[in-house]
């Protein structure tokens, strides 16, 4: 089966002000610190797929004072509050996303390079709504990662399409 190829997920354009973001912690139940704002701030506003080093160190960029713990129990009530979504590609450090600003997808991650391709195919949704329900579960979620060399590493390496002289 071929699958077609969807185009690439256009993000909405969020902003992100003071008042936005304290409402966010005080949603999630906690009481607004700085602390927890300046991590927000972090996460909203950088890069998607951080690891939990590249936040530390973004916030610490921001204020020292705030310690890797810290950083890394606010981004565990996140994911845990769904705010955040966790991503684990095979071996590498787990990484994190906004999940509030994205519609459902998947990722392609680069086995070299770390690279990461989010895409979107109803197929694949249909494929897996069809295999649950074949087995008699109600599918409620799921995350769907797939590994191999990006087109640059695969260049760089002197790999040609469709062959498989890579390990």
């Amino acid at each position: 089966m071929e699958l077609a190829k969807t185009p690439e997920i256009k993000e909405p354009v969020y902003r992100w002000d003071e008042k936005a973001i304290k409402q966010i912690v005080r949603d999630m139940g906690l009481k607004v610190t700085q602390q927890r704002l300046t991590i927000l701030e972090c996460i909203l506003r950088g890069r998607d797929h951080i690891t939990a080093q590249e936040l530390y160190e973004a916030v610490q960029a921001k204020d020292p004072n705030l310690g890797f713990a810290t950083v890394y129990r606010f981004l565990k009530q996140l994911t845990e509050q769904e705010y955040v979504s966790e991503v684990r590609m095979g071996g590498l450090p787990a990484r994190y996303e906004w999940a509030r600003k994205k519609s459902h997808h998947d990722h392609l991650t680069c086995k070299q390079c770390g690279s990461i391709c989010e895409f979107e195919n109803q197929q694949i949704e249909d494929l897996q709504e069809a295999i649950a329900k074949s087995f008699g579960y109600i599918l409620t979620s799921h995350v769907l990662e797939l590994y191999g060399i990006c087109p640059e590493c695969q260049k760089e390496d002197g790999i040609l399409p469709g062959t498989k002289n890579f390990s």
